[in-house]
C-alpha cells in the first residue's frame, strides 16, 4: 500500500504523452504497468510471497522507470532460479528498490545502475539491493519504509531476520535483508471446491 502514488502518475502520463509520439513505446509501457499491477495489488492483501513473485514485481517496476529515465537507468537480477520458489514476504524488496531510485539514483544527474541479488547459505536467504547513487545522506536508514520493513521483519521472525546497510564501494548504497530459509511457511493450497457455494 506504499506504492508512491506519483509513480503511477508519472507512468500513467508518460502513457499519455508516449501515445502521440511513439505509440509502440506507449504499448509497450503500458504492457509493464499492467504486469506490474498484476503482481501488486494481490500481494497488498496477502501475509507471504515467493522470491521469484518479488523479483517480477520489481522487474515491472524497473522496466517502466526504465522507460522514463531512458540511459539514467540500468538494472541487472541475479537471483538463482533454485530460490524462485522460496517464501519470502510481499512487498519489502520493492521498497528497497524503490529506496534505491529515489535516494540513490534519481538525485544525479548521470543517474545509476541497481543490482538485485539472491543467495541461500548458512540456512539463510539474503536478498540484496546495490545501487550507485549518491549514497547514504544525514538519516542514514532512518526513512519510515525501513522502518516498517524491521518492524515486519520482527514480528514475522523476531531476531531471525535482518535489514542491513551498508555502503557500496565505489558509490552507493547496498540493502540487504536477511531471512531464515525455513521461517516463513508458504500458505495451504484451498481444497477444489472451497469457494464454490
Amino acid at each position: 500500500a506504499q506504492v508512491e502514488p506519483h509513480f503511477l502518475y508519472n507512468t500513467l502520463a508518460s502513457v499519455q504523452a508516449l501515445t502521440e509520439v511513439d505509440p509502440t513505446r506507449a504499448h509497450a509501457m503500458t504492457g509493464h504497468l499492467i504486469q506490474y499491477l498484476r503482481n501488486a495489488l494481490p500481494k497488498m492483501r496477502e501475509s507471504i510471497s515467493t522470491v521469484g513473485q518479488e523479483v517480477e514485481l520489481v522487474r515491472a517496476y524497473l522496466n517502466i522507470l526504465q522507460m522514463r529515465m531512458g540511459k539514467r537507468l540500468s538494472f541487472e537480477i541475479s537471483v538463482p532460479e533454485s530460490l524462485l520458489a522460496t517464501p519470502f514476504p510481499p512487498l519489502m524488496l520493492p521498497s528497497l528498490v524503490e529506496n534505491a531510485i529515489k535516494h540513490g539514483l534519481e538525485p544525479q544527474r548521470e543517474g545509476g545502475a541497481v543490482l538485485i541479488s539472491a543467495q541461500a547459505q548458512d540456512g539463510k536467504l539474503r536478498l540484496a539491493v546495490s545501487d550507485t547513487g549518491r549514497g547514504f545522506g544525514d538519516t542514514v536508514g532512518a526513512g519510515v519504509g525501513l522502518a516498517n520493513i524491521r518492524e515486519r521483519l520482527v514480528a514475522l521472525y523476531g531476531e531471525k531476520a535482518k535489514l542491513t546497510l551498508e555502503s557500496n564501494s565505489p558509490s552507493g548504497v547496498i540493502s540487504t535483508i536477511e531471512v531464515p530459509l525455513d521461517g516463513l511457511k508458504p500458505p495451504a493450497a484451498m481444497p477444489p471446491g472451497a469457494f464454490d457455494s
